[in-house]
């Protein structure tokens, strides 16, 4: 490593405005996708109501932005190129901020690393173009043009090579490109807005009307157009406020969950914020609905006073900072977690799409038709009495007959129960196959949490304390949370070594087996590590205990129990999925199972 010479005193110096400009483009202009951002706000700024982006060889050559905003006059067009000019704020208060854009960077930055071309027409008067090429400004020229502006970007990064060296393929740079124009488009559904590849075959990527009418049922159209109909379908609708904040969008169901966070979108006041405070309290909200390794959708707006959010934390603009960020947490938790809750049982219907995806006959190279089995009778009672060992299904009487009875019972009336594992009932319109351990382990965990909250989980004491020898760190781990565990109507004390005595159980869960409780809870708390709350470990450790006062898999279950369960599902939030975020029960329409027989 050299080091200074100290007889050598470093001269202070003023950097060239090219220079100043390019080091600017590095913070906001990181790939052609930035670019594409920063063009496309300001037609927002510039209140354009369509937007058309055509791009080439994944923007590395050719973006082009064209709106039929309000225009920049001729005599302004060298003042929009010059470093922190801006007709967005007027510097009095940096705080109080309407805008996408207000630094005055985006179109300099891009002018000094491209070859930038402005033409644009303000109403009553004539088009003008200007072309700033690697930071050096042209002459301003008529042009051609009826109404807003045309950017047209050639080049990018052309005077910094090496910048070009750490874009990525086109696929990939065209797919960045994209992902940001989904979330512009997702922000203003009132836009229309047209996304091209322009390269050698010219095609159409992304294209959207504006919509109009409610702003709720606007942006499910638009969510529908950005995300696909399985999103739209599967969402719930988010409308709440507290304070001076309101929280606007739409959240998957637990059961439309993903493996990877593609599907989470954040806005603050329409802008596309990626935030960890956000983040979080989106995986708050879902903590006991999913397993891990599922990660929620959603699409949240919130709106808010532009002094209650500080959006000039990073010159990329995409990260801000909230005044009283434990507010908008508890907004978020609280808002999702009712809107969940109303949701009832519901469950996602890309389930039912599974199902019927897996029912689908498989194409055999040969038919058997009945002809072609042997015809002595001493061959077919052997198979049959095959069938009737194997055979683990069982038809209960129904205990309704009329359809007029069934029509208000969402999830039907039981009609029988397979592999002593899944209920089979009968709804107005289709069927429903319920997995009775799942279910019930939902609804037993709904109850455990309703009671811990009112602290009136009954507990049941032990005639004979059961015994469970640990490790010393385990004993410590239990040790640690045991009022916790009390809490629970688990109550255990040390019993002298690395063991412990649970004398008391909860009582909702019947007999249970204390030794196999208590390893599981270690599991959860191993899991969990230290990064959660205390809250959040408690439901984690409570999800565990519910399943062991579920009904379990093989038990033969009456028509009375099997209708007492559906029944109990419909009226308990969140039981369309079990505590690990899988389904509890699959629903088939009539029309698709017809479809399956060929009979439409």
């Amino acid at each position: 490593m050299n080091s200074m010479d100290p007889n050598i005193r470093p001269v202070i110096r003023q950097l060239e405005e090219a220079a100043i400009n390019r080091i600017a483009a590095g913070e906001v202009v990181e790939r052609p996708a930035s670019a594409v951002k920063e063009l496309v706000e300001n037609s927002i700024d510039a209140g354009a109501s369509r937007i058309s982006i055509d791009f080439a060889d994944g923007g590395k050559t050719l973006i082009r932005v064209a709106d039929d905003g309000c225009g920049i006059s001729a005599n302004e067009l060298p003042l929009a190129l010059s470093r922190h000019a801006t007709s967005k704020i007027d510097g009095s208060d940096l705080l109080n901020i309407h805008t996408f854009g207000f630094r005055g960077e985006a179109l300099p930055s891009l002018g000094s690393v491209g070859r930038l071309t402005i033409t644009s027409r303000v109403a009553n008067e004539e088009a003008a173009e200007i072309l700033i090429c690697g930071g050096e400004m042209g002459q301003i020229k008529p042009a051609a043009l009826n109404s807003g502006t045309v950017i047209t970007l050639r080049d990018l990064f052309f005077a910094t090579p090496a910048r070009l060296k750490f874009l990525r393929s086109d696929r990939a740079e065209t797919q960045a490109i994209l992902d940001i124009v989904k979330r512009l488009v997702m922000a203003k559904p009132f836009i229309r807005f047209e996304l091209r590849d322009v390269s050698n075959k010219p095609r159409i990527i992304l294209q959207v009307e504006a919509q109009s009418g409610d702003p709720m049922e606007a942006l499910h159209a638009r969510l529908t157009n950005a995300l696909g109909a399985d999103f739209a379908e599967n969402s719930i609708a988010i409308d709440t406020m507290r304070e001076n904040l309101h929280l606007t969008g739409y959240a998957g169901l637990p059961t439309y969950s993903r493996g990877a966070a593609v599907e989470q979108f954040f806005y603050v006041n329409g802008r596309s914020v990626k935030d960890k405070l956000l983040t979080g309290a989106l995986r708050a909200a879902y903590f006991d609905f999913l397993s891990r390794g599922r990660h929620p959708a959603a699409v949240l707006c919130i709106n808010c006073a532009p002094k209650l959010v500080d959006v000039n934390v990073h010159p990329a603009k995409s990260e801000v900072r909230f005044r009283d960020p434990g507010l908008v947490r508890g907004m978020i938790v609280s808002g999702l977690r009712h809107a969940l809750a109303s949701a009832g049982h519901r469950a996602s219907s890309t389930v039912a799409g599974a199902t019927l995806g897996a029912m689908q006959p498989e194409t055999l190279e040969r038919r058997a038709y009945q002809m072609d089995r042997p015809s002595s009778g001493s061959h077919a009672v052997p198979a049959f009495a095959e069938m009737a060992t194997d055979y683990s299904a069982r038809v209960e009487q129904p205990a309704f007959n009329h359809d007029a009875e069934i029509e208000d019972l969402p999830l039907g009336v039981a009609r029988g129960q397979v592999h002593e594992n899944y209920i089979v009932a009968q709804t107005q319109t289709g069927m429903v196959i319920v997995d009775q351990h799942a279910a019930h382990e939902r609804l037993v965990y709904e109850k455990l949490k309703s009671q811990m909250v009112e602290k009136t989980v009954a507990s049941q004491v032990l005639l004979i304390p059961e015994i469970v020898t640990l490790s010393a760190s385990e004993c410590t781990r239990l040790m640690d949370i045991v009022e916790d565990l009390q809490l629970l109507g688990l109550g255990i004390e040390p019993f002298g070594g690395d063991a412990i005595a649970v004398r008391e159980t909860p009582a909702i869960l019947g007999e249970v087996d204390a030794q196999a409780m208590i390893r599981d809870i270690l599991d959860e708390l191993s899991d969990l590590g230290t990064s959660y709350s205390v809250k959040a470990q408690i439901e984690a450790i409570l999800s565990r205990v519910a399943c062991h006062g579920s009904i379990r898999s093989g038990r033969r279950m009456r028509a009375e129990e099997m209708n007492a369960l559906l029944r109990e599902m419909e009226a308990t939030p969140y039981s369309g999925q079990c505590n690990h975020g899988r389904p509890t029960y699959v629903e088939l329409k009539l029309a698709d199972i017809e479809r399956l027989f060929g009979r439409t």
